[in-house]
């Protein structure tokens, strides 16, 4: 039993550092909005990272399949408060988004949460997070296998 625990605990470790969290807890506000419109951009997303001051409560905006996405991004080392929901709610308007995110590398507050839920606005927390970075390596790798299996032939 003790065993398995700690091999749960090493694999949950290990996953973490693939993932690439560690560097995004240290990056700058800017620095983590330009990566995660290269996340988004793996997953088939247009994205477009506004300007870093007057940006309107967006930080991105995405593009896909005919729809616009607002999100706002928060790269904190504490729990995202309700004031970043609001400011991605005022941004679908100008923005004519018809939908609104928020992604932070941290948790949200009980209040940001309700908030969010009353107004449709998604939140991307820490562990969805890291599940798309993951997502993302494994894409990456699988490209540069493909790449080095064709080259090789």
């Amino acid at each position: 039993m003790i065993a398995a625990l700690i091999a749960r605990k090493l694999k949950h470790e290990a996953r973490l550092k693939s993932s690439g969290i560690a560097e995004i807890d240290k990056m700058e506000g800017v620095q983590f909005e330009q990566y995660l419109g290269h996340l988004f951009r793996s997953q088939g997303y247009k994205a477009e990272v506004t300007q870093a001051t007057g940006d309107y409560g967006a930080d991105l905006v995405l593009s896909k399949d005919g729809k616009r996405i607002v999100v706002q991004a928060k790269r904190y080392s504490k729990n995202v408060g309700l004031k970043a929901v609001q400011e991605v709610r005022g941004a679908v308007a100008h923005y004519r988004a018809s939908a609104a995110w928020v992604v932070t590398n941290r948790d949200y507050t009980e209040q940001a949460y309700k908030l969010a839920k009353s107004n449709n606005v998604r939140l991307i927390s820490r562990d969805e997070l890291i599940e798309m970075l993951l997502q993302m390596k494994e894409k990456v790798l699988a490209s540069k296998k493909t790449v080095n299996a064709e080259t090789s032939v």
